[in-house]
Formats: structure tokens, sequence, C-alpha cells
């Protein structure tokens, strides 16, 4: 097992880490990103075929390389894959794939990060690897009956996967209503969950266009931590997650959805909504989201959800770790696309002041 120091280790290869890459570039700080995935952008590549992107090409770009297409337009899952292959390479940046980190500890010198066939001693750590790598799904699920198949929204490709029949569709949230969209041309569908709410317009719609700019200027600079309002959304979202934002209620209406309420208990081995229903389905699609691994932090400090404790994605209590990505980290903004950018290069400023061998240009970005 061959051993190395590096100054900076960022796990984790997608929109955060390549983020985060970038900005530690731009300020001279010596790095790597080891990403398990074998190709850049694989992340995106596993989710189901008709994937397509709530953020416009606008926000979709990381810093230095805009997204190439129309403002206004939508990348596929497959596309906007591709766009973070190119931009690790265009920028040079020191991706190491199929590289999966099994422990990160500590020494008397600093960080300690294995992967199966190396150890690196680092200065810092940024957590960058994404926080939704184990599918979440309901200890009840295991006893529906064996008959029925069952899906996380993870293993979900496409309506073929689904046998013939009625399909329940738990989660409401933006992933449960597209996927139960979808499923409606080809199945009876079923869908259980609380209303999340809605954004008040189509996105592809004159209005939409319009609004965007707005909202996504909203997200990243009012709904933050440092506001009355951005504190309560945070609360919100944390407990109930986002507002629908594609799919419309209507909409799932008008293709023929089912609406019920929550999934409470399995009785006779099938499902059983909050109001008593007992749904007699062939197959189930959990759209009921994920929670961190963090498994392999040997490290203090870990929270409920996995993640060390951290105040805007600096570890106070564990100096020279950090975290990229989260959950409004910051603001609504910073586990989107362009949310990591304003957040990485925060961090990055704050790395590079207690670096006096680093440039410390200008900040790029507003906190």
């Amino acid at each position: 097992m061959g051993t190395e120091r590096i100054d900076t280790v960022v796990i984790g290869g997608g929109q955060a880490g390549l983020a985060m890459g970038y900005r530690l570039k731009e300020r001279g700080i010596p790095h790597v990103i080891l990403d398990a995935s074998d190709r850049v952008g694989d992340a995106w590549r596993t989710r189901w075929d008709s994937l397509t992107l709530f953020t416009p090409a606008r926000y979709s770009g990381l810093p230095g390389t805009p997204y190439p297409a129309p403002p206004q337009s939508y990348p596929t899952r497959e596309q906007f894959a591709d766009y973070l292959e190119r931009y690790a390479a265009v920028h040079g940046l020191p991706v190491r794939s199929g590289t999966r980190v099994t422990r990160l500890g500590k020494d008397h010198a600093g960080f300690v990060v294995e992967t199966a066939t190396d150890t690196i001693h680092a200065d810092r750590v940024v957590l960058a690897a994404g926080y939704d790598a184990l599918p979440q799904i309901p200890a009840f699920a295991s006893q529906i009956d064996p008959g029925t198949v069952q899906l996380h929204s993870s293993e979900y490709r496409r309506p073929s996967d689904v046998p013939a029949g009625y399909v329940l569709v738990v989660g409401a949230g933006n992933s449960g209503a597209d996927i139960s969209l979808e499923l409606a041309q080809t199945h009876h569908v079923v869908l259980a969950g609380r209303h999340p709410g809605q954004i008040p317009f189509h996105i592809d719609s004159r209005l939409g266009r319009r609004a965007s700019r707005v909202v996504f200027w909203v997200f990243s600079h009012v709904l933050t931590l440092d506001t009355p309002m951005g504190r309560r959304a945070a609360a919100n979202l944390r407990g109930h997650g986002g507002p629908l934002i594609r799919v419309k209620t209507a909409d799932i209406a008008a293709a023929g959805v089912r609406r019920v309420g929550r999934i409470a208990r399995v009785d006779h081995g099938r499902p059983v909504t909050d109001a008593g229903e007992e749904l007699d389905v062939a197959a189930i699609v959990w759209c009921t989201g994920f929670h961190a691994d963090g498994a392999w932090l040997d490290l203090p400090d870990i929270q409920a959800d996995g993640l060390p404790a951290h105040d805007r994605g600096i570890c106070r209590t564990q100096p020279g770790l950090y975290v990229l990505g989260a959950l409004f980290q910051r603001s609504l903004a910073s586990s989107m696309i362009h949310g990591v950018a304003l957040d990485a290069a925060w961090i990055a400023d704050r790395m590079a002041r207690s670096d006096t061998s680093a440039p410390t240009p200008a900040a790029t970005e507003p906190r």
C-alpha cells in the first residue's frame, strides 16, 4: 500500500468536488480529488433515463465554464454528466477516479485518508462526496409480500423495469412526482405522501423563464442562514423536503394518478395508508430520499445526519475539515449546482487566508 502527503484532499468528484478543485487551483492550493466512480459524472449517469435537471442551463455551470446551452434550456442527466467530465479535463483538475475512501481519520500530524490501495496524509480535507449515498426506506418495507416488486428511486431506470398492474409510488416530492407522471403512461399509478407545495408557475413557460432569475437569486441571497426567512425555510426543508418544481399537482391528476395519504404500516403483506386503505399493488417505487453514509468517517462530532458538526461548511472543532454541498449549508442553493460554486469560493478563500504560502486573490463570489 502506497503512502503520500498532500496538502488538501477533496473527497467526491461530482459538481461540488469539481467546483472545490477549481477554486483550490485558482488559489494555488495543492490538492487531489478522490472519486469513487469510474468516470467523472457517473453519479448522474446512474439516475433514471428520463431525468432532466430542474435548474436551467444558466444556473447549471460551474466556475470558469458556463454550461454550453441556451440559458433557459434544461440539461438531461447524460448531458450534465458529460459536461462534468469535460469540465474536469478542460481545467486539468487532479481527479482520481475509481478511488473509494474507506476511512477518514486523524493522527498527530493531521488527517489520514485511506483507500483500498493507498494512504494519504493531508493537512486539510473537504467532504464533498454527496449526501445521497444510502437509500432511505421505511423499516416496514421488509414486511411487504415478497411477490411485490420493490425499487428505490435510485434503482428505477424506466417504466419497463416495473411489472404490469398497479404501481405505488411512495413519496410525493419532486422525484416521486416525476416518476409517477412517467409511469402513468403505461401503468395504473397510486401516489402516496404529503403534498409538499409547489412553485406557482411552470418553469418552461414565459413567466417561468422571467421568474427564474429572481427565484435563483432568492435561493442564494435571501433564503440563507443569516435571515429569519431563510432559517424558517431551512427547518421546513429538513423536515419535509422542497416544493414541486417542474411537475404540478394538476399534471399528476390529468395523467390519471390517484393520490392517497402517507403509508403508515403493512397489513397482510400490503401497504396501508394513514386513512386505513389497504393497497393491492404489483410494485412499489420508494421515492423516500437518501441519507449520508458516514460509516467511513472515523472522526468525532458526527451528527445524526452522518456529517461532522460544521458551521456553514467549516468544522470549528476539527480545524482543517470542511463540508461542501450539504443541504442548507449556507443557503437554500447550497445543495444546488450554482450554490456549491458560491460555497466553494467562500471555503477556498478561508483556506488561502490560513496558508501564507498560497496567493489570496480577491473573493470572486459573494458570501
